[in-house]
Parts: structure tokens; sequence; C-alpha cells
């Protein structure tokens, strides 16, 4: 499965064949946005990521119920992530409520979300997926005031949790940098 952020499109990128386009609704400014994107990729895979609880900017907000409308008229989105799973109670309203088309994906983001990982792959009905914040894991790590070698044992027991259980864990690789980019407003709605 290979993942691409939305800003592959500010470039003119194709998207490679058999890859889906993830659309982080943090750097979305609104509904109407979304739904130009969704039209000029209709015939790509979509991964809707919903930032719950984030704190650091861009930060726009969306309810699910929003949302729900557009996960149910557009059939490309397979996947909706959910930020900031610690338990299976993060994402039961979810499970409950979106089209049997989407498969959810909680994001794994801190050390309570590892210790309750099968809780919450438990929950999920379509396929088994999750996706690791690498770097919230470990800025939570340090607010915990745990040693940097929590971290490691973290991903280990993760990535050993993944491969027992049939579990596909999704893991940043790489980024794109650009000096063209001059948006700053991007970051505050």
């Amino acid at each position: 499965m290979r993942i691409f952020s939305q800003n592959i499109i500010n470039y003119n990128i194709t998207i490679p064949e058999k890859s889906i386009l993830r659309i982080n609704l943090a750097w979305i400014n609104s509904i109407n946005d979304l739904e130009e994107i969704l039209k000029k990729h209709i015939k790509s895979e979509i991964f809707l990521d919903l930032p719950i609880g984030r704190t650091k900017p861009p930060n726009n907000k969306y309810s699910f119920e929003d949302l729900n409308i557009i996960l149910t008229n557009n059939k490309n989105i397979k996947y909706l992530a959910i930020s900031n799973v610690n338990s299976s109670k993060n994402i039961h309203r979810y499970i409950e409520n979106i089209p049997k088309h989407v498969s959810l994906v909680p994001k794994i983001e801190s050390p309570e979300s590892v210790k309750n990982i099968k809780e919450i792959t438990d929950m999920l009905s379509n396929e088994k997926i999750i996706m690791l914040d690498h770097d919230d894991l470990y800025s939570n790590l340090i607010k915990q005031n745990e040693k940097p070698e929590k971290f490691k044992e973290c991903i280990n027991k993760l990535t050993e949790f993944c491969k027992e259980n049939n579990v596909v864990m999704l893991r940043t690789i790489g980024v794109i940098f650009s000096d063209e980019e001059t948006r700053t407003t991007q970051y505050m709605k």
C-alpha cells in the first residue's frame, strides 16, 4: 500500500498507478475545498485523515457529521484515519456510523495507544490497518519524561503485534521538500 500526501498535487505530480491519495483535513480550509479535490481525483482511491485533538497548526476542524455526507457520496474514499486514538472508546462512534465501503484507520500517536493496540484493532471490522505517527509518539513520550529508549520499545512492540496479528502498519517514508513553497496562511485558518 502506497499513500501519497495531497501536497503532491500542489506540484502537478501525477499520483502513481495503484497508489492512494491521502487528504489530511488539517490542511483543507473548507468542505468546498475538499469537494473540489475529490472531484479532480474521482478515479483515485482516497485516504481521508481526520485530525481529532490536533493542537499544532494547521488546525482546521470538521465535524464527523459534515464528513459523513462526503464519505457516503464518494465511494472512492476507501479509508478514514482518526487521530489520537488511545483506546477503542475513541473510535466506537466512527465504526458504528461510517459507510461500509470505508475502512477506519486509527492513528497511533501515544504510549497509551501502543499499550491498548489489541483493544483498538479488535474494534476494526474491515481491513485491520493502523497508522503510526512517529513524531507525535516520540513527542508524547518526551512530554511524559520517558527516556528516548522507550520510543524504540514502543515501535518494536507495535511492529511485533502487527506482524503476529496480521495488522497493516502504515509508516511515513520521507516527505516532499521544496524551495517553491510561499504559502504561510496554509498553517493558520
